[in-house]
């Protein structure tokens, strides 16, 4: 723990939450933002946002909060009011807690990272997490829908099918070229390994106690994304009509964060994923690349949004910037 902390330091993921929402807004259409202002603050770490009818959702680090939205509006002062609790402290070792919405604005499904590497804290501190959970708007119920993903973050619908996408970051200290993060649809009540196997039912032995009954039913992802890329951010191409997602065909924008822990370094871009039948496949092609500089991280994409006016929004959270990718003129 103590040396991860050095090389992510180093890597540039050391920092701190500023508990706060920022408005960006581009009026005329540009691809500029002329607006800039704090749009919620008081926050507690917040993470993924939805907008269900004039309800705004947020994703703090331990609960999904709600407030009134008012189109327009430069800044939000209502107090938050709890939705639904998601499992955090004391040690909320990936605290990211990402949310979207269905089409149709019924449910609401939360990504939640494990507690631990591969369950190290015990198993009991695991409880809810390394899942994605599927909640009830109109009742603010909720049920685990898939369980075994160690860290799943961006996650998206295809609208053609109604098959619910994540991108999950692995395991590591099992050598450079283990674990692969992945890109998956995710099936209700289904179980995909972590932490007793991983991409199917190949067993980690370091985890204790084996549980051999629950690997065998362990399911393979669809799609390898590299080890230690650090996957985070997910669009897919269905339902947007823009440039970008009309020059790359059916697919996925993925933002890959990058690694701290491999040798070379892998990730610190942006890929495209193409879809056939509703499903990856095909070799990924690279969007946006060439934030590193020798080992300096000088920039590392996350969040990735097909905007309204046919751009790919990056936010890259060393660099400190919003990016926006348009089509060759």
């Amino acid at each position: 723990g103590f040396f991860m902390k050095r090389v992510m330091k180093k890597a540039g993921a050391d920092v701190p939450s500023a508990d706060r929402i920022s408005l960006l807004r581009d009026a005329d259409g540009d691809g500029i933002a002329e607006t800039h202002t704090e749009f919620m603050t008081g926050l507690y770490s917040p993470f993924g946002m939805t907008l269900i009818g004039d309800t705004f959702y947020i994703a703090n680090a331990d609960a999904i909060v709600t407030v009134p939205y008012v189109d327009g509006e430069t800044h939000i002062t209502a107090q938050p009011e709890s939705f639904f609790a998601l499992p955090g402290g004391p040690i909320n070792h990936h605290w990211t807690k990402n949310i979207i919405s269905s089409p149709e604005g019924s449910k609401i499904y939360a990504a939640v990272g494990s507690n631990s590497n591969i369950a190290e804290n015990g198993i009991e501190a695991e409880q809810g997490r390394a899942a994605i959970w599927e909640i009830d708007v109109a009742t603010a119920e909720g049920h685990v829908m898939a369980t075994g993903l160690r860290n799943p973050v961006g996650m998206d619908i295809d609208l053609a099918t109604g098959t619910l996408f994540t991108v999950v970051n692995e395991r590591d200290e099992l050598g450079d070229n283990l674990v692969p993060d992945y890109l998956t649809s995710v099936k209700q009540g289904a179980f995909y390994g972590w932490p007793f196997s991983y991409f199917g039912q190949n067993v980690d032995p370091r985890v204790e106690p084996q549980k051999p009954d629950l690997v065998a039913s362990a399911i393979s992802p669809d799609y390898a994304l590299g080890s230690h890329t650090a996957s985070l951010g997910l669009d897919l191409t269905s339902g947007s009509t823009g440039a970008i997602a009309t020059q790359f065909g059916e697919g996925a924008f993925i933002g890959q964060h990058g690694s701290w822990n491999r040798k070379p370094r892998s990730g610190y871009k942006v890929i495209f994923v193409p879809f056939a039948g509703g499903m990856p496949s095909g070799e990924p092609q690279t969007v946006l690349d060439d934030f590193m500089t020798e080992d300096t991280a000088h920039g590392r994409p996350v969040g990735v949004l097909l905007d309204q006016s046919g751009g790919l929004l990056v936010a890259d959270d060393v660099g400190n910037r919003i990016w926006r990718v348009t089509t060759a003129n």
